[in-house]
């Protein structure tokens, strides 16, 4: 009966509005009365495909939310394709669903090298580039980037607290850093050093890089423990951080272990590393951890437990990445539903940098989603974490902004 009455209240609706209201739907490519048409990609295959679930879990909710009546009415269409994590890839992901497949935009893509090669054609094709998958900072620059977003921490931030960790803890520490050789791995690199300020120089004794295309960090790792480091920044996606954390166990190298966030899933990393060789690794955390008994009886994990067991069933319950998607996809509903009938790419931008204290319970308490036509940095605070063998345990403040 509701499929029946829906069709005709909406008939009700429309003829009883205005000229005027009527005259205020706008709609740009990708977007209709009946639809809105969202591109995606996601590195499904290749170094980086561990995050291949975060797509596959955005698809899952959006499901979930159309089969509950959509935004004001309107079916999201997701349109997901994979670029291997391989940037030329991407370029021809992006132009396929902007020329061809004519999305509204595109949500989520991810990695700092892929986003950073369709960075430029996306602006220059006015097409949102919304809330990516990367914590690189030049994401916010809203004056000479704004057609696109980020969503998650950034990573200078980061880095610069576990540097403030690093000073107050252990001041005179010989540390070791491993990170990837592109965009998202300098980035890192720059605000961890950044925090150290002048120590930066005395306090690093050895750095080492890898391709993504290597296919072990192995003889990096040798050369980090042969500087005789007590301390450890770990700047690696998933495949390489649990190959880090692995052979410094069995290498028996013990520094004190700093791993970002990117990497700090226990289904992803941890686990594949062995959870007996994770203990004592430090991280930061913005999102509730799904895994942690703290939040066992919260209403958000039990809701996004039942979401995941009814539409994501394949999908693993202690992925963080799983849990990630179900939260930054309701940051894009939430967008979508204020920008109402309004569906053009410029109030799509707009809307997404109109967020106020939006706080979707998926976050920890205290932090929330703020952004202004000059702040494209929607999450800009993190708490820190000890992995202790079953769990991330936070300690400290809320830092950041």
């Amino acid at each position: 009966m509701q499929h029946v009455l829906a069709p005709i209240a909406a008939l009700l609706a429309a003829a009883l509005a205005s000229p005027a209201a009527m005259a205020q739907k706008k709609y740009d490519q990708g977007a209709s009365d009946k639809e809105i048409l969202v591109g995606h990609i996601n590195p499904y295959s290749g170094p980086a495909s561990a995050y291949g679930t975060i797509g596959r879990a955005i698809a899952a909710y959006l499901k979930k939310v159309n089969e509950e009546g959509g935004v004001n009415g309107r079916q999201i269409n997701m349109i997901s394709y994979d670029d291997g994590y391989s940037p030329p890839k991407t370029v021809e992901m992006a132009r396929k669903l902007v020329e061809q497949d004519k999305v509204l935009l595109i949500f989520q893509p991810l990695g700092t090298p892929p986003n950073t090669a369709i960075h430029k054609y996306m602006n220059a094709k006015k097409v949102p580039q919304l809330f990516v998958a990367t914590g690189a900072t030049k994401w916010n620059d809203a004056k000479r980037f704004p057609w696109t977003m980020g969503w998650q921490p950034n990573y200078q931030t980061e880095a610069k607290i576990y540097a403030q960790q690093i000073l107050k803890d252990k001041p005179n520490a010989k540390i070791a850093v491993l990170y990837q050789n592109d965009d998202y791995g300098k980035d890192y690199l720059e605000g961890f050093k950044a925090g150290l300020g002048a120590k930066a120089k005395t306090m690093i004794v050895k750095e080492a890089s890898y391709e993504v295309s290597d296919p072990t960090v192995d003889s990096q790792m040798a050369q980090l423990q042969a500087s005789g480091a007590d301390t450890f920044f770990n700047i690696t996606t998933p495949k390489f951080a649990a190959q880090a954390i692995r052979k410094a166990w069995d290498s028996g190298w013990k520094p004190v272990h700093y791993l970002n966030n990117v990497s700090g899933s226990i289904g992803s990393t941890l686990k594949p590393a062995g959870l007996d060789k994770s203990v004592g690794l430090i991280s930061t955390q913005y999102l509730k951890d799904q895994n942690d008994k703290a939040w066992a009886n919260d209403p958000d994990v039990l809701a996004w437990t039942a979401f995941m067991k009814k539409y994501y069933p394949d999908g693993s319950l202690i992925a963080t990445e799983n849990y990630y998607g179900w939260c930054v996809a309701q940051t894009l509903v939430q967008t979508i539903k204020q920008a109402g009938n309004d569906l053009t790419r410029a109030n799509i931008m707009k809307q997404a940098a109109s967020l106020k204290g939006f706080a979707p319970g998926c976050l920890l308490p205290g932090i929330k989603i703020n952004t202004s036509a000059t702040d494209f940095a929607p999450i800009e605070s993190v708490q820190l974490a000890r992995f202790n063998g079953t769990e991330w345990v936070r300690f400290g403040e809320i830092m950041g902004k």
